[in-house]
């Protein structure tokens, strides 16, 4: 089996310098590692627990700022939409175009996003069973893409937890679609700090290594320089200082079990 691509950046698109700045230093480490890897950061959060939470800058001034990194120090971006509008203007700058998990059965958007012609990324909704999302793919192909990977980022388990079924991973691929896990989402507790959604970000690793292990096409894990101070989903993303160790041990575990 294949080595397993990565996505990885912080949630959101903080501010243009800390976006270059993450870029960069993931970039290096990448490089040293040997991996490919896709830039992500979201230009707008627009699904947060809070109506007063920190959005982003937008999908203009967003995807224009991910296009510059791109074509600047030669990466592949990804970022969430939200529209079909969205689809349209982010499709100019971004290489991977992700649709949320609360998104994924609008098939309008997913139509858009099929028909800009960019690879598309799904994320299974919290509330779909894995076989459910063999209506994602068909919906894709009937708009003709046929180049899209289908993310898993945990199941709702009561209230306030998420929890990941590892067999997810090995239903989905054996549909015949290809198969991305989402480690920090998959640890969020929605919702859990009142205003604000919680999460075990120390247990995104031991998750990743699972997925690597069980077989799949990519691994998302988001990763911050300060997690504490990040100005969302901060308990989930993994800090910078430690995605170098992360990644040497997922890409030791695709070696043993995949050899």
């Amino acid at each position: 089996m294949k080595s397993p691509f990565y996505i990885l950046g912080p949630c959101g698109l903080e501010s243009e310098a800390f976006a270059w700045d993450m870029a960069r230093a993931i970039k290096e480490i990448s490089e040293r590692l040997g991996i490919e890897f896709y830039f992500k950061a979201s230009y707008d959060k627009a699904n947060r627990t809070s109506g007063d939470a920190f959005r982003g800058p937008g999908v203009k001034e967003g995807t224009r700022i991910l296009g510059e990194i791109a074509k600047e120090l030669g990466l592949k971006v990804t970022t969430d939409i939200h529209t079909p509008a969205e689809a349209e203007i982010a499709a100019e700058h971004i290489d991977l175009l992700q649709i949320p998990a609360f998104l994924c059965r609008q098939t309008d958007l997913i139509e858009a996003c099929a028909k800009t012609g960019r690879t598309v990324n799904v994320k299974k909704g919290q509330f779909l069973a894995p076989w459910d999302t063999v209506n994602i793919g068909n919906k894709l192909r009937s708009f003709g893409c046929d180049d899209f990977y289908i993310t898993e980022r945990g199941t709702s388990f009561g209230y306030n937890n998420l929890v990941t079924d590892m067999r997810s991973l090995y239903w989905i691929r054996e549909e015949g679609m290809r198969v991305i896990f989402d480690a920090t989402h998959s640890v969020q507790r929605p919702g859990g700090l009142g205003g604000s959604t919680g999460g075990d970000g120390v247990l995104a690793p031991v998750l990743a290594r699972a997925a690597v292990a069980t077989g799949v096409d990519g691994v998302f894990m988001e990763t911050h320089s300060n997690p504490e101070k990040a100005l969302s989903d901060g308990p989930n993303q993994i800090p910078l200082c430690e995605i170098e160790s992360v990644l040497k041990t997922l890409i030791a575990v695709h070696s043993a079990a995949h050899g």
